[in-house]
């Protein structure tokens, strides 16, 4: 593949990544003017409109929507023998591109990033923070070579489970539900609730589905956070994933497991464990390693659940 084509095509995804040829310049290391020509340029060599620019933003078009996942497909490839060459010669180098949501990005990747970095300097790790939705769509449109996940994803996608994190009903401290060991849904179902939003509520959602029941919303809200303060402040309560609360936990609030023993399966994910890169491959070691080794409970939640 001509050197000049490979060029076009990483600003091309670069640009559909990022949303916007401002942030692809600065990316890239290039001026904003260099990117729209490279766009141009593509579009001219294929014969295609690729993309539509207005003042709403950047969106593909069909035929753009089309070509995108064999550019990426091609840039993967190249990437991979980049590293082959580098393994070659001796060398352990690449990019990984990881996507990954707010609990284990807290609890996990600090620790797991200072262990590969030391292991493998040379290989670049990059992150793109979503939700469970958006992240299965990184991995499957190219954008992510792998990401963790919660379980079951897509079945066009290969996936290994990591960890079983419990979820745990969230009160203000002096709620009157403190003085049981386990709350059955029956007790909370008509109390004010605050749900995570479409796209961080499939383990809440499927807690309620299962059941055949339907909690009284009172809010949504996507950070965790906010969620927290909300309950702190008794304007609901909430279902959090025990994980999340390691770093959230105080004595403003109540802690209590669900009766029936409910839980999030955390896992990593990608398209092809067996096509991917050596450089993703390491680093799907190096997570799995610290994860078989992850203490399981926060003592200060331990206490509370005693």
């Amino acid at each position: 593949m001509d050197r000049i084509h490979l060029h076009k095509y990483q600003i091309f995804s670069t640009v559909v990544k990022l949303g916007s040829l401002t942030k692809t310049a600065q990316s890239l290391n290039l001026t904003q003017s260099a990117v729209s020509h490279a766009i141009s340029g593509l579009e001219n060599e294929l014969g295609l409109k690729l993309l539509i620019r207005n003042r709403s933003g950047i969106r593909l078009t069909d035929s753009g929507e089309r070509i995108l996942k064999k550019i990426n497909e091609l840039l993967q490839i190249n990437d991979q023998l980049l590293i082959e060459v580098d393994a070659i010669k001796g060398l352990e180098t690449g990019t990984v591109t990881l996507g990954t949501f707010s609990s284990v990005s807290i609890q996990w990747l600090p620790q797991i990033m200072q262990q590969f970095q030391e292991q493998y300097p040379h290989i670049d790790i990059q992150l793109l923070d979503g939700n469970y939705d958006e992240i299965e769509n990184w991995i499957v449109e190219g954008h992510a070579d792998l990401g963790f996940v919660n379980l079951p994803v897509s079945s066009t996608l290969q996936s290994i489970p990591l960890y079983q994190d419990q979820m745990l009903c969230v009160l203000p401290a002096h709620h009157p539900l403190h003085q049981y060991d386990y709350i059955e849904l029956e007790q909370i179902v008509d109390e004010p609730f605050v749900m995570p939003v479409a796209g961080c509520d499939t383990d809440v959602q499927m807690i309620w589905n299962q059941a055949h029941m339907t909690p009284t919303i009172k809010y949504r809200l996507e950070d965790d956070h906010a969620i927290i303060a909300m309950v702190k402040h008794g304007l609901g309560i909430s279902m959090l994933p025990e994980m999340i609360l390691h770093s959230m936990y105080t004595e403003d609030l109540c802690l209590r497991p669900l009766a029936g023993a409910h839980h999030r399966t955390i896992g990593i994910a990608a398209t092809s464990f067996k096509t991917m890169s050596p450089a993703a491959q390491k680093f799907i070691d190096c997570i799995q390693s610290f994860v078989d080794q992850y203490p399981i409970a926060d003592v200060a939640i331990s206490n509370q659940l005693l």
